[in-house]
């Protein structure tokens, strides 16, 4: 086998390594449907530093995202429902490189900036790491939701075109309602798709 054939396998080997993490970063998780339960949590998503503050979002929709975000906040302790926040950091190897590459090396596991953002640090019962868009992909969410008699989830949080949108469909695919709060969202880009993608699979935009 010549060096050159050599090259190119370990090149080719590398491309398909990256196109799976890219697979990885934006796929929709389908889990064991969870049956009839009866409450209700609050979800959070990717309300950190490195998005919420260094994101591309204007400060005066920011400024709208967390007066509905807080409503959010205000009615799930009124009526004892469960708040979630899960947040990103990127830390299989191939969607690493990834973030390194495309992101700026934005959420990379160890790196900062991946706490959760000022306006909105402590507000949640419970805190998950997720690796991808999926919140669900590491199975932790299925089991504090599990835990908690969780039916519904009312989501919020960023982006509503990738985490959030991504989230929401993996919920629906367990069995939840699903409700997400468009005035609790921000996104970077036209919404349109997403939002046609959400009603397509029942998600109650609100």
């Amino acid at each position: 086998m010549t060096v050159a054939v050599v090259v190119g396998l370990v090149v080719l080997g590398g491309m398909i390594w990256l196109a799976q993490g890219v697979w990885r970063i934006g796929a929709v998780s389908t889990g064991r449907p969870i049956g009839r339960r009866s409450g209700t949590a609050l979800l959070l998503v990717d309300l950190q530093t490195v998005f919420w503050d260094q994101g591309p979002y204007a400060e005066q929709d920011k400024d709208n995202v967390a007066k509905a975000i807080r409503t959010e906040l205000d009615q799930a302790r009124a009526q004892g429902q469960p708040i979630i926040a899960v947040r990103q950091e990127w830390s299989i190897p191939s969607t690493k490189l990834i973030a390194r590459l495309t992101m700026k090396g934005q959420a990379v596991a160890g790196t900062d900036g991946t706490e959760i953002a000022g306006p909105f640090r402590g507000a949640a019962d419970h805190v998950l790491i997720k690796r991808v868009q999926d919140a669900f992909e590491t199975g932790a969410l299925d089991a504090l939701l599990e835990r908690l008699d969780v039916g519904t989830l009312r989501i919020v949080g960023l982006d509503f075109c990738y985490c959030v949108l991504k989230t929401a469909l993996a919920g629906r695919r367990r069995g939840y309602s699903v409700v997400v709060n468009r005035a609790g969202t921000l996104s970077a880009t036209s919404p349109l798709r997403a939002e046609h993608a959400l009603e397509q699979a029942g998600v109650c935009l609100e």
